[in-house]
């Protein structure tokens, strides 16, 4: 490779013979970096819930009754608000009776371990061939060519 590579250099810089003086291989670092998944589990505090509404009152199914009968009596005339204001203090105090029923919410926490997949990187560092380097001195000029072999 030294013959063929000082041959050239004799054809680029005329027919004068070059002599080198020094060839030298360079060399770099490189850096690999190498997948790996990793299971990482951790302890959560998981939400439990429930009904957070306290107990039904009898002022919640009191004061439902009086609107309902207060708007059944609007409606309608003669016997017929009678009727419909019983109806509306009956569907009123339903409505104040279950009013605290549907109130859903956190009621307390129960811890549980979830686990997941991580990918990690790993690295490995190794020294590689580069190029390399002839250096000579042609009519008093010293030359530095590159090339790989």
């Amino acid at each position: 490779m030294k013959k063929i590579t000082l041959l050239a250099v004799m054809l680029t810089f005329g027919c004068s013979p070059a002599f080198a003086e020094t060839v030298q291989d360079h060399f770099k670092t490189v850096t690999k970096r190498i997948p790996y998944t990793e299971t990482v589990c951790n302890v959560v505090d998981v939400p439990i819930y429930g009904n957070t509404s306290s107990n039904t009152t009898v002022e919640d199914i009191i004061g439902g009754a009086i609107i309902g009968g207060i708007i059944g009596h609007q409606i309608g005339d003669g016997n017929q608000r009678k009727d419909n204001r019983n109806a509306g203090a009956i569907l009123g105090g339903i409505i104040g009776a279950n009013k605290n029923q549907k109130q859903e919410g956190i009621v307390g926490y129960r811890q549980e371990e979830q686990c997941r997949n991580i990918t990690r990187y790993s690295e490995s560092s190794e020294d590689v061939y580069s190029h390399s380097t002839v250096s000579f001195y042609h009519n008093g000029q010293q030359y530095t060519l590159r090339f790989k072999k």
